[in-house]
């Protein structure tokens, strides 16, 4: 048999690596920045790069597709090349995904903290650096299937299937929940509205989690925990079962995120179906991947790398566990909203993929460096003291997210809400929110002792870049079924069969609940008080999405006798027909929003806005002072907002859009004047007219400031439906 000689590469695999733990470092002190501006809110005050509502989708996407998408990606080349016996298919290509995907990051880094974003979870980044997000994942797409087309071994191992489904999974998803009509360089909006838009949304959210955080995360687990256990994976068959059903099953679970929400019951109800069957493939693979360790148990209490993958495994069980006991109703009832659901995303988040992430590192860089880990016992401290963090973060915010909801849905015998006034949900969770910062930072403790263990590794050993290896050429055979074979034995020789089949394993369930919602209007039926936003008042709505409002208040009603005491009526479908995008929320970590409009006059918003506690004493919400500078408001994209919504089926003449210059300054002026109703704005208003006078610089009006645009905005909100009180 002809043997042949190649080398892997493992440049592209250190580049990732190393990438990975610099963006965790980051990723984790964001999050760490986060957790303590619950405990100090005005640590950032007047810095607006710097306020919550913008540094919170820098923290997600650094995590999720800085650190965990680089291991991601450093796992799948190396353990590719090695499962195929051949060099990936083109460095050039390998390259350019590498430097492609580290400036991506880096234009979120710079475009998130500056308020540029869509603010659709996990997908905040705007149209051109979702376009490149498309043409990068392309170029490891291409990678990945011209290696597998040029690889010695004829059967796909199961790793690689999952490999697969991730690439042509996250494409589809990407490209339908990103498609937006450009308004400028840097804004744009959803071609999706309301309900429709939350629907998609979700599809994309909930399949992001499934697709980029546990698929290929789950192919990882099938070779790196045999290969550190040194053991074959405990069943092939447990395998081929465990991916055709989670593929299957995984893309219909999205609107379990939007249960008892202005969603159609069908589609709710499609959704709980579908997660409550996700725990027999979920937990499929948790048994697989710890039953391949029995016989080695000794091993996994000495070898750090394995204590990761242990716990890890576990964490994923957990969060699979859980995920389909959120999606039933009565469950969902009580935790959606609550601090419950920050916890079991963060089981997920920092015990699946950052522990899986670890023992990557720790297993693949002393191998490529010739040499053994430098330390195993800060490897072992880096594993107790991440383990602790991840039990200091979680717990506090299961405990969080029951207090919250125990006193939300609280009545006095009157029949009167217990606990009517929101902040007093929010005082009695500081505790909780003391003990999530000290966990988050044992965590970030236990990177940084990785760093200064990994650094010592490398020192210490000797890098090879291209590593030699040898294998047969792989011989041409019947393309039919052989004697005996199994029809998926004749499946993993097949690489382009294999991958139509799981491409429409994934369409299957989006069609089914996306296509009918979108072209059944039935489905979402109008209302006809509903109006377009008014010129000022869609300059306000963006200014809501460039403060990362949605982060905090939610915009969506439920149908709970609690919710509609304390918030108001409960929210239609019909009322977000012109929301582009939508904005119903995820986290309430301040009150509802949807039926604000009138609550409080105007003169409340500009002071609750300046300084949020001299209105409610005790929040922890952020002061947003640069809405007050003194500069003035650019709507020079209005009209090209208004053509734009219009495109999109939002009813705007053009006499409303020839007219929106005039519109704005009339709104405008009429909030101006309900400001002078309180005599400390007129005798500030008057001052700053002096101090500016004084120093010889134009005075703008406050009409024209960016906080009047915002008090329109929320002013209008929840007020075309008039309801009885």
């Amino acid at each position: 048999m002809e043997m042949q000689q190649f080398y892997y590469d493992n440049k592209i695999v250190k580049k990732f690596l190393y990438a990975s733990i610099l963006f965790g470092i980051v990723g984790m002190l964001v999050g760490l920045i986060l957790a303590v501006l619950f405990l100090f809110p005005t640590l950032t005050n007047g810095v607006s790069f710097l306020s919550f509502g913008r540094l919170r989708p820098l923290h997600t996407n650094a995590v999720i597709f800085a650190f965990v998408g680089n291991a991601m990606f450093a796992g799948i080349y190396y353990s590719l090349q090695r499962l195929l016996k051949a060099r990936l298919f083109s460095d050039f290509l390998s390259n350019l995904h590498f430097w492609g995907w580290q400036l991506i990051i880096v234009a979120a880094a710079v475009t998130l903290p500056l308020g540029i974003t869509t603010s659709k979870e996990y997908a905040e980044l705007e149209w051109p650096i979702d376009i490149a997000i498309a043409l990068i994942w392309v170029v490891f797409g291409i990678n990945m299937i011209g290696t597998i087309l040029k690889r010695r071994e004829r059967h796909l191992y199961v790793a690689i299937w999952f490999y697969i489904a991730t690439f042509v999974t996250v494409a589809v998803l990407h490209i339908f929940n990103s498609l937006e009509i450009p308004v400028s360089g840097l804004k744009s909006y959803s071609v999706y509205a309301g309900v429709q838009d939350a629907l998609v949304q979700w599809w994309y959210g909930h399949n992001a989690v499934a697709f980029f955080l546990t698929t290929p995360f789950l192919g990882l687990m099938y070779y790196f925990v045999p290969k550190a256990a040194n053991r074959p994976v405990y069943s092939y068959r447990l395998s081929i079962i465990h991916f055709w059903s989670l593929i299957f099953l995984y893309i219909w679970a999205g609107p379990h995120h939007l249960l008892y929400s202005a969603l159609p019951d069908w589609a709710q109800n499609l959704g709980v179906v579908f997660s409550v069957m996700l725990i027999a493939p979920s937990w499929g693979g948790m048994i697989n991947g710890l039953l391949t360790l029995r016989g080695v148990w000794d091993k996994v209490r000495e070898e750090p790398v394995l204590k990761f993958f242990v716990v890890a495994i576990t964490g994923y069980g957990m969060a699979t566990f859980e995920g389909p006991m959120l999606s039933l109703k009565n469950v969902n009832a009580i935790a959606h909203f609550t601090d419950w659901i920050i916890a079991h995303v963060h089981v997920g988040a920092l015990a699946w993929n950052g522990f899986m992430s670890f023992g990557i590192i720790y297993w693949v860089i002393p191998r490529m460096m010739k040499t053994e880990l430098f330390s195993k016992k800060l490897a072992n401290f880096h594993f107790w003291i991440g383990t602790l963090g991840i039990v200091l973060y979680a717990l506090p915010m299961y405990v969080s997210g029951f207090t919250q909801a125990s006193m939300w849905k609280q009545f006095k015998p009157d029949g009167t809400l217990q606990y009517g006034n929101f902040l007093e949900t929010v005082t009695q969770l500081m505790p909780m929110y003391w003990m999530r910062a000290i966990g988050g930072t044992l965590y970030l403790t236990g990177i940084i002792v990785l760093v200064y263990n990994i650094v010592k590794t490398v020192r210490q050993g000797s890098a090879v870049e291209d590593e030699l290896a040898e294998a047969p050429a792989l011989q041409k055979i019947s393309t039919g079924r052989l004697k005996g074979e199994k029809w998926h034995g004749w499946l993993e020789r097949r690489p382009i069969q294999l991958t139509l089949l799981a491409t429409v394993a994934i369409l299957i369930g989006g069609i089914i609940q996306i296509v009918p919602t979108i072209m059944v209007k039935s489905n979402i039926p109008t209302i006809s008080s509903v109006k377009p936003y008014s010129p000022l008042e869609l300059e306000g709505r963006d200014l809501y999405i460039r403060e990362g409002c949605v982060g905090c208040h939610s915009q969506m009603i439920r149908p709970f006798r609690s919710e509609v005491a304390r918030y108001g009526d409960y929210s239609k479908a019909g009322e977000y027909v012109y929301d582009h995008p939508f904005l119903w929320g995820s986290k309430r970590t301040g009150p509802d929003l949807h039926r604000l409009g009138g609550k409080y006059n105007d003169n409340w918003h500009f002071n609750h806005m300046w300084d949020p506690r001299s209105t409610s004493p005790g929040s922890i919400m952020p002061a947003y002072t640069w809405l007050f500078d003194n500069k003035a408001m650019d709507y020079s994209l209005t009209e090209a907002k208004m053509k734009a919504m219009r495109t999109l089926g939002v009813r705007y003449t053009d006499e409303d859009i020839a007219n929106a210059q005039k519109s704005i300054q009339e709104q405008a002026s009429v909030i101006e004047k309900n400001l002078t109703n309180d005599p400390d704005f007129v005798k500030s208003y008057e001052e700053s007219k002096q101090k500016a006078a004084a120093k010889g610089e134009t005075f703008v009006s406050m009409k024209d400031r960016e906080i009047v645009a915002m008090i329109a905005y929320l002013q209008r909100l929840g007020t075309d439906l008039k309801v009885k009180k």
